[in-house]
């Protein structure tokens, strides 16, 4: 494992807090084939802790293991080895699972139901009272926006309320532990800020939520810790500014204006070399005639000091000059790409 993978592994050993999540060692190995002679490892000794209040996000590719290891927590599937425990209870026992809410990637309500006939149905399923159920229905109803529209039939529902009230089920039996699963998907930003922010009153009341999503701003805007999953195993673990620190490169933005066509890529090149970096680490686009945005990607500060002196011997003008923070995308693509996965 490289200096870059053993710092981002090592932050989750400085957790504080009882843990509501705890998986140790966690693998999961299915028998590929019709003779079974291709194992398919979807979880390679997978380490992760989650404290009460948390927003923890879990990131990874297509194929990461993701869908594998929320299986597990929900006790769907039994891991090959390791353990995995909520609230101090083994994952799938009756104590665990009483404490979980979960809201599926693709939910499916019957369309004949109103938000509130729907809520009434997944009370009873939970073992609740009907009295239970009503106070906790009008509680839902207004932490999620329905109220109002909670006697119109679900198929009237956009998406977005359609998945806040996905929202809703969930927490009908005032679980500890929330998992959602791809909760934004498919949303457009309406709908996407209307389940950030009950996201966000849940945190504040304490619960805890385990988050999958591909969705990287979203989980910057949530999250207050993340997880990269690559190839079943967990390559990064803390929060997004703990996790970009650890990047080798440093991003700088340079607005300048030039009496040549400066984005031609031969000429990006030939920049490259002189300073001595890749040409992949310059990306430069026209914003206006003569007006041009350059992107650089440097990993010692003599880098931008050589780029500077390059770009005012052209004859080009420096208009602006800043240093860009890192972003969980940046380190996401890079640890991806390292370990020779692709986001589909």
């Amino acid at each position: 494992m490289s200096q870059l993978h053993e710092s981002l592994h090592s932050e989750m050993q400085n957790q504080s807090g009882a843990a509501v999540l705890d998986v140790q060692g966690l693998t999961k190995r299915y028998s590929g084939g019709v003779f079974k002679r291709n194992p398919i490892e979807a979880l390679r000794g997978v380490d992760l802790k989650a404290g009460l209040g948390e927003v923890f996000g879990i990131l990874g590719p297509n194929g990461a293991g993701k869908t594998t290891l929320i299986k597990v927590l929900l006790g769907v599937v039994k891991p090959t080895s390791g353990s995995a425990h909520l609230f101090g209870q083994s994952v799938g026992s009756v104590e665990a699972r009483r404490r979980v809410g979960y809201l599926p990637e693709s939910l499916r309500i019957d369309r004949h139901h109103t938000a509130r006939s729907a809520l009434a149905y997944y009370g009873r399923l939970s073992g609740m009272t009907s009295v239970a159920i009503a106070k906790r229905t009008e509680e839902l109803l207004d932490l999620v926006g329905l109220s109002g529209r909670d006697r119109e039939p679900v198929s009237r529902f956009s998406k977005g309320m359609y998945q806040r009230l996905g929202l809703a089920q969930a927490l009908m039996h005032d679980p500890d532990l929330l998992i959602l699963d791809e909760p934004t998907d498919g949303l457009d930003p309406v709908g996407r800020n209307g389940v950030r922010r009950v996201i966000e009153t849940l945190r504040e009341q304490g619960k805890t939520i385990f988050l999958n999503s591909h969705i990287l701003q979203e989980v910057e805007l949530v999250c207050t810790r993340v997880a990269i999953l690559a190839r079943g195993k967990i390559r990064g673990v803390g929060t997004v500014d703990e996790l970009t620190q650890h990047l080798s490169s440093e991003t700088y933005r340079i607005n300048l204006e030039s009496a040549e066509q400066f984005d031609r890529a031969d000429n990006l090149q030939s920049i490259a070399q002189q300073i001595g970096i890749d040409h992949d680490s310059l990306l430069c686009r026209k914003r206006a005639e003569g007006i041009f945005e350059l992107h650089a990607s440097l990993s010692e500060r003599s880098q931008l000091d050589s780029l500077v002196d390059c770009l005012r011997e052209s004859k080009n003008s420096i208009q602006h000059l800043e240093k860009q923070r890192p972003s969980l995308e940046d380190l996401f693509m890079k640890l991806v790409e390292d370990h020779g996965d692709r986001a589909e």
